[in-house]
């Protein structure tokens, strides 16, 4: 039981530090970017390709792969996304998704339709067992890893969006732009440093969840359903909100496949539509004003 819960904890902050990115751009940008498991999968892609072809060591692909994506959503922050930001959702919704399909096209022919084999080194391998036989726990050296690494990453990203100047500067252009810019904010580069590491996160997660999620063409269609889970279900006023949400999503999915296999994702979903029938605006987020 406890080994389940730490394997559902793994899994739900991997899932948090894949769609906080979206949650950034949904809930203080107010855009909606379903391409953004493209950016994830592309930090996967950098991390296995540079371990396999360039004998990368693989946490040296790490900050790589969060510069690659990061960059690679500045470039498009610029030419493409930034005049959608005025469009209606329903455009920015069909924008994206073309998106998603033209970049699985394009991995597929590039690189190909197979999945990638990521080869961890060896201190991450294995698990370590602690306890007694009556209330044994194995907890993997990577999964714990990974929370490690997804916890120091929620702190930092709390404290720069809730503390720090940039995160005040990017709730003063989202609330009111026009004013933010009389005030000598440059909004337009608040968006695209909030897009780029947004993106960055995504790519970051993707490199870490590369193992264990896998990873080939179709990835940013098959998580796309668990971003805008860990989104809804939060909500996109908090940070605090996606993180629960992933955590009970991941501990959810991985004690529902160990249990009950023959219901696959049932309980996940299950679970979601019971959550927003209580709090249709997320567990954190703002009811609507009157």
């Amino acid at each position: 039981m406890l080994t389940l819960l730490f394997d559902g904890v793994a899994y739900g902050m991997l899932l948090f530090v894949l769609a906080v990115g979206l949650a950034v751009t949904l809930g203080l940008m107010n855009f909606i970017n379903l391409a953004h498991g493209a950016f994830a999968m592309a930090g996967g892609y950098t991390t296995v390709l540079l371990m396999n072809k360039m004998g990368v060591p693989f946490l040296a692909t790490l900050p790589i792969a969060f510069i690659v994506s990061a960059a690679a959503g500045a470039l498009l922050e610029r030419t493409l996304y930034r005049p959608m930001y005025a469009k209606p959702h329903l455009d920015q919704v069909l924008f994206s998704i073309g998106l998603v399909f033209m970049t699985v096209a394009a991995v597929d022919y590039f690189i190909g339709s197979q999945q990638q084999i990521m080869q961890l080194p060896s201190y991450l391998k294995g698990r370590l067992d602690l306890g007694a036989a009556s209330e044994y726990i194995g907890i993997g050296k990577y999964r714990l890893f990974i929370i490690v690494v997804c916890a120091l990453l929620t702190i930092v990203l709390q404290t720069v969006l809730s503390r720090s100047r940039f995160g005040s500067r990017l709730r003063a252009a989202v609330d009111d732009p026009r004013v933010a810019s009389g005030l000598g904010i440059d909004v337009n580069r608040v968006f695209l440093l909030t897009f780029a590491v947004g993106s960055g996160l995504a790519g970051l997660g993707g490199a870490l969840g590369a193992e264990i999620l896998g990873l080939d063409p179709t990835f940013p269609l098959k998580f796309m359903i668990y971003f805008l889970i860990v989104v809804s279900v939060g909500g996109t006023t908090t940070i605090t909100g996606p993180l629960l949400a992933a955590l009970l999503l991941g501990i959810a999915d991985v004690a529902g496949k160990y249990y009950v296999p023959k219901l696959g994702a049932f309980i996940v979903y299950a679970l979601m539509i019971l959550i927003l029938v209580w709090r249709p605006q997320g567990l954190f987020g703002r009811g609507a004003t009157k």
